[in-house]
């Protein structure tokens, strides 16, 4: 899922500060998942909104399944007349199709978008996927090399993982220690000496913005 964080409540707070009527629209996908963008959130940071600076506005809430797809806002988002901004609790991609939806008002974000991931345990996401175009999970295990290698690193660990972490300090563990230690345990480990060729880096979004277009199957 795609996951973000509340935008601090000041930064927030100084985006809208020049409106008086505001919709605050959550987002039932991924960010209410995370906790981050959900109905709940909305109404809290209506109130929170309510309650600051003395300032007599109108805030309205809404919440609507997928801020990313134009004709579920086209077809079930009723914006009030009045509105003279929106506060997107959506990811990145939400807050830009909104914006090209309802262009004649500004759009803007409160949380910041952090990452494609999964909650490993209660209260906790973590990054496993950099949406890279060319997946290579079939050969290493299920773990990810290119999201959760610091260096993206194809074919075997660096010089610098030291005991299972990585270099890069603290608890971070070394991506291609747990792809070793994921082959062995599923008795795979002949796929460790497989080299990768080199990766084909057009299909990430280094190449500039990418679509997918999904055409009708022809029988």
């Amino acid at each position: 899922m795609i996951t973000g964080k509340l935008k601090p409540f000041g930064e927030i707070s100084s985006s809208v500060e020049k409106y008086k009527n505001i919709l605050i629209l959550g987002c039932g996908s991924c960010v209410t998942v995370c906790l981050s963008g959900g109905d709940r959130e909305a109404q809290a940071l209506a109130r929170e909104l309510s309650a600051s600076g003395g300032v007599e506005r109108s805030v309205h809430v809404g919440t609507i399944q997928r801020q990313c797809e134009s004709d579920l806002l086209k077809a079930f988002l009723d914006v009030p007349p009045d509105t003279d901004v929106i506060l997107s609790l959506g990811c990145g991609a939400g807050v830009q199709t909104l914006a090209e939806t309802f262009s004649h008002l500004p759009v803007l974000p409160a949380l910041n978008t952090t990452f494609l991931g999964a909650m490993d345990e209660q209260g906790v996401w973590r990054e496993k996927c950099q949406g890279c175009g060319e997946c290579v999970l079939a050969h290493t295990g299920g773990i990810c090399p290119i999201s959760r290698c610091a260096k993206h690193i194809l074919n075997g660990p660096c010089g610098g993982s030291v005991k299972g972490k990585c270099e890069i300090g603290g608890e971070t563990d070394c991506a291609w220690q747990l792809i070793i230690d994921r082959l062995k345990a599923m008795g795979r480990l002949e796929e460790y000496g497989k080299i990768f060729p080199t990766k084909d880096w057009s299909t990430d979004r280094d190449s500039g913005p990418r679509s997918m277009r999904r055409t009708a199957n022809v029988l």
